[in-house]
Formats: structure tokens, sequence, C-alpha cells
């Protein structure tokens, strides 16, 4: 179609070709001939149904004249949203986001229509339609980057939520992209902001912020349970509610600060936390939500309590965290990783345990492991899996298994695109270099260098997602 071309005259262009009457391609179109007569003499704009059973009848793919519509009916036209917004759901369902984008940065010329632009976004997004929610929401930021409002907030966290990914470095800068926007949010939303972002930073090990996070979400979560729990506020309470009940926000504070005191060696700090939402006798909420919740971090408090005696050398509890995890098998990565960094750090013997889970620790090497947990990271547990695993098998001087393992270790994390894992990986292999035969060193090599050279790319922290 030349850049001159309008739908019109492409359609008159058609039945003159075709010899077909307005009465003939009428009735293949299904359209009424009087509404096709008003359509091609310029008496009445196109409808979107009507645009999409003239393209069908002329023989055309889905959205074939979409461009030529937004050209001749929404820029040279009026922006009528009758016919904006089905244009932009119809070209969500079709993938077409360039069209999506050529419209929302027309319509944003007139401020007045981003409240309509946003509510489709947040339609688009509802319905799983991400990509191009995205295109919605950015433009709309762009165009409000200098107000200070919620609904710029609003599309910077949406916008966080869907750039997340397997690319560790992209997540960390769009976590830090997003987080000067979290106070500009509604004081509801931002618990579950603060709790995304800081699972996020969990997954990145950026364990201060971890803990920044948790801490601002755990007394933003208390501020507002006062208030709902107060008699006089009972009858007038906020019609908003957060994702997950408000002592969720409390606990899960309690719980990754419990996680970050872990990392740090803190193991009496660690416990403190640990013990802290272990009993929740304090909570007024009720519900079946409140109940399913109220049992997890009974179960949690118990698993990280392990944890945490197994991390400070208690070796006696092993046999009582092993009996947890066979019993919630879905939690088995994460806790033989707590296992083997417990063994690793404390010089520990748990060849016994290892066995126990030889057939499961095959599958874990070579498929994702599918869990409650988002795939970032549960591919960053099983990531950290392994690389433990080579760690505690180098140490035994089983050096041919842990530099098989140390390799894929590698591959992981450059699929993660996680710099700061694969200097780890680096390290301990340089440690052990001098008992590396020439066929590892050549891979090891071959692999810093971007290669895949013995595995595909394919083959592949505390409780609470």
């Amino acid at each position: 179609m030349e850049a001159t071309s309008t739908i019109l005259s492409e359609l008159e262009e058609y039945l003159k070709q075709t010899a077909l009457t307005i009465t003939q391609f009428a009735k293949r179109s299904q359209l009424h001939s009087g509404t096709l007569s008003n359509i091609i003499n310029g008496h009445r704009p196109i409808a979107m149904q009507q645009l999409d059973r003239i393209t069908r009848a002329m023989g055309q793919e889905e959205g074939f004249f979409y461009d030529l519509y937004i050209t001749n009916y929404i820029i040279e036209g009026s922006t009528d949203w009758r016919r904006v917004g089905p244009l932009l759901l119809r070209c969500a369902e079709l993938d077409k986001l360039d069209s999506i984008r050529r419209i929302a940065r027309h319509v944003m010329d007139n401020l007045m229509y981003a409240p309509l632009l946003f509510d489709t976004a947040e339609e688009l997004f509802n319905a799983g339609k991400k990509e191009a929610a995205a295109a919605i929401y950015e433009i709309v930021a762009e165009t409000e980057r200098f107000q200070h409002s919620e609904r710029l907030a609003l599309c910077h966290y949406r916008l966080f939520t869907i750039s997340l990914s397997d690319d560790q470095d992209r997540n960390l800068w769009v976590a830090n992209q997003f987080e000067p926007f979290v106070e500009r949010l509604d004081e509801i939303d931002q618990l579950d902001a603060l709790k995304e972002l800081a699972n996020t930073y969990r997954s990145l090990q950026r364990w201060d912020k971890v803990d920044e996070c948790a801490a601002r979400m755990g007394h933003k979560a208390k501020i507002q349970y006062d208030l709902k729990v107060r008699p006089e506020r009972r009858m007038s309470e906020s019609t908003k509610l957060p994702g997950r009940p408000l002592f969720f926000y409390i606990a899960y504070s309690d719980l990754l600060r419990g996680n970050v005191c872990d990392e740090f060696g803190d193991y009496e700090g660690a416990l403190g936390y640990k013990y802290a939402y272990a009993d929740l006798s304090w909570v007024r909420e009720q519900g079946d939500a409140v109940e399913h919740w109220k049992n997890l971090f009974h179960e949690w408090s118990m698993a990280n309590i392990y944890i945490t005696k197994l991390l400070s050398g208690d070796i006696t509890v092993l046999g009582s965290y092993v009996s947890y995890i066979d019993k919630h098998r879905n939690e088995l990565v994460m806790g033989l990783l707590h296992i083997l960094r417990a063994a690793n750090k404390n010089q520990l013997n748990i060849d016994r345990t290892l066995e126990l889970y030889q057939l499961e620790i095959e599958e874990i090497l070579n498929d994702l492991v599918k869990g409650s947990y988002s795939r970032n990271l549960a591919m960053d547990r099983q990531a950290n899996l392994i690389y433990e695993l080579a760690y505690y098998y180098l140490n035994k001087e089983e050096h041919s298994k842990g530099f098989d393992l140390l390799l894929k270790t590698i591959i992981n994390f450059q699929n993660l695109n996680n710099e700061k894992n694969i200097l780890e990986c680096v390290t301990l292999f340089e440690r052990f270099r001098n008992v590396a035969n020439q066929e590892i060193q050549d891979q090891y090599q071959t692999q810093l260098l971007g290669g895949f050279s013995h595995e595909e790319k394919g083959c592949y922290i505390s409780y609470g997602f």
C-alpha cells in the first residue's frame, strides 16, 4: 500500500478489480448495503467491527488495515475514544505493539485521555496481555514523568513486575528504577510493592536492600494493622485491600529479616525474628486466607529455625530438618541448599543425606524445578544449589564430580547474567586449578569465553516465597 492510500481507496480498487457491486460485497462482508454505501461515500466512519469484516471479505489477514485506520481515522480524524478504545484492545489481541504505541503517543497529546489509556492498560494487564499493557504504561509514564501522581507510580509498579526476567542484571536495573516511586503509591499498594522489591533483591542476594525493604514493609503494615483493629475505625475502613491479609506483611518482614541475619552470620538475631513469626497469637483477622497464611508461617518458622541452627554449626537438628523436607517435597531444592551451605561453612559430612536424595538431585541438575516461587528466584536457587554441590565435592577431593558441577554452575549463572556469582565460580575454580586436568581447564576457558563446551545451555533462602 502506498503512503497516500486510504482504506476507502483500497476498498474501491478492490471492488473495481473484482467487479463486485456494493450489494454483493455487503453480503460477503455481512454488512448492510446502506451502511457500506455510506462508508464508501465518506458519510460515516468505519467502526472496528466493520473494518474487521471488510478485511476478511477482501481476503486479507487480521489487522491488515490497522495502520491505515490509525492514520485515516485517529491521527487525521478525531480522537474519538469509541474508536480508540476498541482499536487498542484489538491491537493487543493481535500483538501489534507498534500500533499500540503509535495510538497511545497520539492520544497522549491530550492529557485528558491519560486516565482512559491507563485504565485500558490495567484491563490488558489483568487479562494477561502484559507486553501490550507495558507499551501503554511506558507512554503514560513518559508523558506524566513530571507529575507527582499515583498513576505515574502505578505505571512504574506495573512495568517493574512485567519487566522481571531471568536476567539478574536487568532485574537489578528495573528494581532500582522502580524503588523511588514506592512512596507515591497508595499506602495499601506500598505493601505489595515492597514485598515484590524485597523478593527481587533477595534473588539478587542484595541483603542490605532486602533488609531495608522488609523493614519498611513491616513498619507500614503495623500502622495499617493498628488502624484496622481500632474499634472506631471498623465502620469506616478503606475498601481497598492488599493482596494478602495485613498480618502477613508484618510476619513476612520478620521472615525476610531473619533470612538477612542468617546471611550476615547473626544467628542470635535470626532466631529472634524467626521466633517472632512463629507466634501469631496476636492476629485478630479471621477467614480462610488468614488461617492459610498462619499455618504456612508456622511451618516456615520451624524449618527456618532448623536452618539457623544448622548454619551456626548445630548438627543435632539435621535429622529433624531432613524429616521436615521429606514432608514438604516442593521445598527440596531450598532444603538441600541450606544443608549444603551449612556443611560447607562448618566442614560437615552430609554424604548420607545426599545419598538419600540422589535421584532428586539428578533431576535438579537437568531440569528447572517447579514450585511456588517466581521463575527467576527458582532458577537462582537451583544455580546456587549446584554451586554448593560443586564446592562440597571439591572440598572432599572428589574433583571430577566437583569440576563437572562447577562448569554447570557457570552456565546457569551466565543464563541468569549474574556476574557476581560467576566471579564466585571463577574464584572457586582458581582455588582448585592445580588439580584440574587439561580437558577440564580447556572446558572452563571455553565456557568463560562464552561457549558451551560440555552441556548445552538448556541444561540446568529461607522458607517463604
